[in-house]
Formats: structure tokens, sequence, C-alpha cells
């Protein structure tokens, strides 16, 4: 049976998962170049517009799998920290860091908590078990 804990963090999971692979893949799309010269602009190495968009695009789809979910999690939160910090904090709460601020605590959710349903990682980590218990 699943418990309503186990929903919610499917939920979180599919949900962040979407929303960092579409703005990963928007930073693609409308030229990487273009978002390494703003992360210059705003005082952020420009190469750091490649990783930060590949693990977002990247880890978005892992994330909606369920696979590597904390390192993944754990990821998105220092990207959303960095955003916080570096660029939003000055724009103030509402129009500023909110949404960076909700998509940081939906991934501190994802790391500290226990989420294997409907999990790629879950299905896996089973196979392992077992092989290891025969």
């Amino acid at each position: 049976m699943v418990k309503n804990a186990e929903l919610g963090s499917f939920i979180i999971r599919l949900v962040l998962g979407l929303t960092f692979f579409v703005h990963g893949l928007a930073k693609f799309q409308g030229g990487i170049e273009n978002t390494a010269g703003f992360f210059d602009s705003v005082g952020i190495p420009g190469f750091l517009a490649y990783a930060v968009g590949g693990i977002e695009l990247i880890g978005g789809i892992l994330l909606m799998l369920g696979f590597g979910t904390r390192i993944i999690a754990g990821a998105f939160a220092v990207i959303m920290v960095g955003a916080i910090f570096m660029v939003k904090l000055k724009s103030g709460f509402a129009g500023g860091y909110e949404l960076d601020l909700a998509l940081l605590a939906m991934s501190a959710h994802l790391l500290v908590s226990d989420n294997q349903f409907l999990s790629i990682g879950n299905v896996l980590g089973n196979r392992e078990a077992e092989k290891h218990s025969a």
C-alpha cells in the first residue's frame, strides 16, 4: 500500500525533475553561450553555465525516473543556493527568489527523505540486494 508521504515525494520528484529539465533545455535551446554571458555579467564564471545547464537537463530526466535522486537533489539544492545568493536575493522575495526557494525546499525534501516509490533506483537497488543475498 502506498503511503501518502511516498506519493507526495513521488509528486515532488516528478515536478522538480520536469522543472529543472525544462530550465536546462531552455538554456541550451536559447544558446548556452547566452547563458554563459549572463553568468559572466552577474559575477559567475561563464563556463559554469555548461555545468548548470547539463545538470539541470540530465538531472531532471534522472530525477523523474528516480535514479540517483539524493545526489541530483543535492546538486539542485546547490544550484538554487547559488541562484538565490548570486542573482535573485537583491530582487526581494516576490518577483525575486520565491520560486528558487520553493525549488530549494523541494530539493532538500528529496535529499533527506526516503523516496523510492516508482523509481528505477529502487528497482535496480532491489536487484543488487537480491544478488548479494543469494
